[in-house]
């Protein structure tokens, strides 16, 4: 365990004498608890606002966001955390911060004289969209049938697209018995059946001969685990048989 983990600061006012003392040794005058603004600072005419938290919260956000308002930058000021900064949960903090056009500050108490580290400063940010992660959600969106996933459920393993199709090929040796590829198409399991088939990756199906492939136990476990799902998809090949 790092020190840093260690040794957390029991209020946020232990923030206040690094982070005032940092502000100092740029040049700033600092004031602290200034209409609401934990610590604000000045310099040739540039006003700089630090808002102080033991965590990171929604509140937090919301101050430092208001201090925008008058502010010509601002950072929000934190323990230097103790888990690994590439983690998902800091990745998604951090773009959240710039996305607000905000700075951050860690404050390190793992040496004898707390350090102030400057994570990144404010900035404008880009909000050019990602095109190939909206393209990847577009053929995930659009390759399922309907919504047969909860928003905000964990339990579960997700419906995906391919989970989807590897279902609907499941019922369609259910419906058939041993089949080929050619066959389980004609029943509308669509242009992938066969890679599904092949590749297996739930270990549902198994080749019994050349091109025919048979539905395992596994397979009807799956189909008993998504009914709603699965009696979707049996009404379907009824339909077209």
């Amino acid at each position: 365990m790092s020190r840093d983990a260690q040794i957390r600061p029991r209020y946020e006012t232990d923030l206040a004498q690094p982070v005032t003392a940092f502000l100092e040794s740029q040049g700033y005058t600092v004031r602290s608890e200034v209409n609401g603004c934990d610590i604000v600072g000045l310099r040739d005419g540039r006003m700089v606002v630090v808002e102080l938290k033991r965590n990171f919260t929604v509140t937090l956000l919301a101050q430092a966001a208001d201090r925008q308002r008058v502010a010509d930058a601002v950072y929000v000021a934190l323990p230097r955390p103790a888990e690994p900064l590439r983690g998902k949960r800091w990745r998604i903090l951090r773009h959240l911060l710039r996305r607000l056009e905000l700075g951050l500050l860690f404050v390190s108490f793992s040496t004898e004289k707390p350090r102030v580290q400057i994570v990144f400063h404010p900035v404008p940010f880009d909000r050019k969209r990602d095109h190939r992660r909206r393209q990847v959600l577009l053929r995930e969106a659009d390759g399922r049938s309907s919504d047969f996933n909860r928003g905000g459920s964990s339990r579960r393993k997700l419906v995906t697209a391919y989970r989807e199709n590897a279902l609907h090929i499941a019922c369609g040796l259910e419906a058939l018995g041993d089949s080929s590829p050619a066959a389980l198409r004609a029943l509308g399991t669509g242009a992938r059946t066969r890679a599904i088939l092949y590749d297996n990756v739930y270990g549902w199906f198994e080749r019994v001969d050349r091109g025919v492939y048979r539905l395992r136990d596994a397979g009807r476990e799956a189909l008993a685990e998504y009914p709603d799902l699965a009696g979707h998809y049996r009404n379907e090949i009824t339909r077209r048989r």
